[in-house]
């Protein structure tokens, strides 16, 4: 796996010369371009090179011990060899997950859909709840958040919502959120205190523009109409929402949040880019899906990835067995802990699956 490192590092050095040439600075386009060529490299080369240092360590200490006289100096140099044998796995170890192949997607922001499943009114609440945790999420990590679609239904709930997630690595690590979550509680509306089980579907979709997805205008029927709903003073008096139909794949996006005829268009369709963008990308991984599939599934909704069980206090995932009593954090967007277990199993099992086919 390491054989090519020599070659990284090689690259890594010429692109850290041409990033600071007068010439290419004056190319912003080019400059940064091989800037982010530069830095994405700078991980592997930096863990390859203390790798390397380890390995030279510890050669050093093995060589010194084979001449050592004094038990207390032999103690020490066992020590030394121990440790650079230690760090030098390490390094090993961490470099494996750099050079697995990379998602191209990854850098992407993202569109959530959200919508209300099986449960009705309690399903469209916690539709709502879903929303909310996301957006505190993104907080956390100081994306953006942008509402693009929104259905509300009549208890304050969303029977369908939509929405932007911008800013570094958002879909490297929302991906694993696609599917079906499942709420076990006692409604708002349940007067005999019954638990009830309702269900929510999420699709993550990475942001695609014209350049991903290439639409011809001629396929897409555009309707205009009247918003319905919360909007101000321009509900119900103007034809400022908008319902885009992609002709050939029948997939329809309506939008309204937005007073402007113009912002809703724009809105639909960059919805639209990323739904299509989305069902090439799965028509593409079904032809290879059982050489992809991880542990951490393969993003159908049609799977039940999570259950959140009020009575319990507990979210379990069910991809991997991870169940955190911690409910309310989770809720207020702490999803660190469940993210970051899904990528490391996921990782695992890409490592796994490359050893076995070298």
């Amino acid at each position: 796996m390491f054989e090519r490192m020599e070659d990284l590092v090689r690259k890594h050095e010429q692109l850290g010369e041409s990033i600071n040439d007068p010439e290419v600075i004056a190319n912003q386009t080019q400059w940064q371009k091989w800037m982010k060529e530069y830095s994405d490299l700078t991980p592997l080369v930096e863990t390859y090179q203390q790798m390397k240092q380890a390995q030279q360590t510890a050669q050093e200490a093995l060589e010194m011990l084979s001449e050592a006289d004094e038990e207390e100096m032999k103690q020490m140099l066992k020590e030394e060899l121990a440790e650079s044998k230690q760090r030098e796995e390490e390094c090993a170890q961490k470099l494996k997950l750099l050079l697995l192949p990379k998602d191209p997607n990854d850098e992407k922001n993202v569109i959530v859909e959200i919508r209300g499943g099986a449960g009705g009114d309690e399903a469209a609440l916690f539709a709502a709840d879903l929303y909310r945790m996301y957006a505190r999420y993104a907080e956390r990590q100081k994306w953006k958040t942008e509402l693009m679609t929104a259905n509300e239904s009549d208890l304050g709930g969303f029977k369908e919502v939509s929405f932007l997630i911008s800013g570094q690595g958002a879909y490297s690590r929302l991906k694993y959120e696609s599917g079906v979550h499942r709420v076990q509680r006692i409604p708002a509306t349940e007067s005999g205190g019954r638990i009830h089980t309702s269900t929510v579907t999420v699709a993550v979709l990475p942001e695609a523009e014209e350049v991903d997805v290439q639409i011809d205008r001629n396929d897409l029927r555009i309707d205009v109409f009247r918003a319905s709903g919360n909007g101000g003073q321009c509900v119900n008096t103007t034809d400022s929402a908008v319902r885009i139909t992609h002709i050939p794949t029948g997939i329809v996006v309506s939008c309204q949040d937005e007073k402007s005829q113009l912002k809703n268009k724009e809105k639909g369709l960059k919805v639209l880019y990323a739904r299509l963008y989305e069902l090439e990308r799965a028509r593409h991984d079904s032809e290879i899906s059982a050489e992809r599939r991880s542990q951490v599934g393969t993003g159908d909704r049609s799977e039940r990835i999570r259950t959140y069980n009020f009575p319990q206090g507990r979210v379990t995932d069910h991809r991997i067995g991870l169940t955190i009593h911690r409910l309310d954090d989770v809720l207020n967007g702490d999803l660190g802990e469940i993210i970051d277990a899904l990528i490391t199993t996921d990782q695992a099992e890409k490592l796994r699956n490359q050893e076995q086919e070298s």
